[in-house]
């Protein structure tokens, strides 16, 4: 099988080479769904592959009770995410980890570690956040690092006051 990298610019940014694999399920993505995906990722480490989409485009590509999204899956035979791209940072985590899920995103860049994401949960949903073998922050990890230039993503659990 041959294997070919197209490099591919989105509002500015360079750098995203996509697989003639990716290229394949976005094609197949878009034709399931009707939206036109802004990337994809196939994470053999989770054994997912993980969509962008616009603002806007996550309920037409999960569709209804997310029937949409499963007859992908049944198709692909792995996991399918889909993930609302945003130009902000703090915006773009919450849309990875879910809205509802998250207090607070604190951006921090050290001269030795690079840029850095502390996630700020309540700390009964923090292992929620995390996910199962750490798969939500893995895919915070590797969004982040692919659009924003981000070295790690820590989840921190804070106590709320009464």
């Amino acid at each position: 099988m041959w294997h070919v990298c197209i490099k591919m610019i989105y509002r500015g940014m360079t750098g995203i080479r996509l697989t003639a694999d990716e290229l394949r399920l976005m094609s197949l993505f878009q034709s399931i769904t009707t939206v036109t995906s802004k990337d994809c990722i196939i994470d053999e480490k989770m054994d997912r592959v993980i969509f962008i989409v616009n603002k806007g485009d996550m309920g037409v590509a999960i569709g209804r009770n997310g029937s949409t999204i499963k007859t992908l899956q049944s198709i692909i035979g792995k996991k399918i995410e889909v993930v609302e791209y945003a130009d902000d940072l703090a915006e773009f985590v919450k849309n990875i980890f879910g809205r509802g899920m998250i207090m607070d995103v604190k951006v921090s860049e050290h001269n030795s570690h690079g840029k850095v994401i502390i996630v700020i949960v309540e700390p009964h949903k923090k292992a929620m956040v995390v996910g199962k073998e750490g798969r939500n922050v893995e895919k915070a990890r590797l969004l982040t690092k692919r659009y924003f230039n981000v070295t790690n993503v820590i989840i921190r659990g804070q106590e709320i006051s009464t």
